[in-house]
């Protein structure tokens, strides 16, 4: 316990699945965290249940929400040591040639341009901490090319290489990146079994240890880790947190329309 005392977390998409998850290990492990999310009702819900926990509404779509985030941490807690971006929301499953302009610049915001927005808010205090921790949270989705998912897909992917990228710049003032590709039953997970309702259990039986993992007990511990004293000497990696479906790939196929 207390392996982040006294560390201010910001956690995007806090209010639910994975960064709910994230949000209780952290407090349990002594960070103070602000819960950023567009969900006013989840978010001052899970706050006001926790010691040491304020929510701000946020769409991290919008570049003055990210910057404005992070005033708020310092505003509230003195500093910034810990970010995670996990929100997502939105997005449709449709196949490659009817995604939409619209469609494609939502994965980007989400992903991407809202990681962007949010690490260069926060590493000027960071930097002058000579101590910070990013944890971007990735997806498998992209990494073995999931049917259905385009924009979700290459956001994804392209936060990767923004992790790495910034991994590297930033590896001499002690401000380490690092993403996770969770395997979880997270709420975008559940959102899209509610579309798809049999292929929960294939999801299950398709991951090598038979079954999807758990926010809280599976994926944060994980996260924890990079966001603690002892990633210190890890930067610019990605963890696949999946419970090993990663390794041959994993078998999703949903049956989309066709124009």
């Amino acid at each position: 316990m207390g392996r982040i005392e006294g560390k201010v977390a910001v956690v995007t998409g806090g209010a639910d699945g994975i960064g709910a998850g994230v949000v209780n290990r952290f407090v349990e492990e002594g960070a103070r965290v602000l819960i950023a999310d567009i969900d006013v009702d989840q978010g001052q819900a899970l706050a006001s249940s926790l010691a040491g926990v304020e929510f701000m509404r946020v769409d991290v779509c919008q570049r003055g929400d990210n910057e404005a985030m992070v005033a708020r941490a310092v505003e509230l807690f003195g500093g910034i040591d810990i970010l995670v971006n996990n929100a997502w929301g939105g997005g449709t499953m449709t196949r490659v040639e009817m995604k939409t302009p619209e469609a494609l610049a939502h994965g980007f915001d989400m992903t991407f341009y809202a990681a962007y927005w949010s690490m260069r808010a926060a590493f000027s205090y960071m930097k002058a901490n000579g101590w910070g921790r990013v944890v971007n949270m990735c997806s498998l989705n992209g990494v073995n090319a999931h049917i259905g998912t385009l924009e979700y897909n290459v956001g994804k992917e392209a936060l990767r290489t923004l992790t790495r990228t910034a991994a590297r710049e930033w590896a001499p003032t002690g401000v380490t990146v690092n993403a996770v590709c969770p395997g979880a039953k997270s709420a975008a997970f559940r959102r899209v079994m509610s579309q798809n309702p049999e292929m929960e259990k294939m999801a299950d039986a398709g991951n090598p240890m038979g079954r999807i993992g758990d926010p809280y007990d599976d994926i944060a511990p994980v996260v924890l880790f990079l966001a603690s004293e002892d990633c210190r000497y890890v930067t610019g990696n990605t963890l696949f947190v999946d419970g090993g479906s990663h390794i041959n790939g994993y078998p999703w196929a949903p049956t989309l329309p066709c124009e």
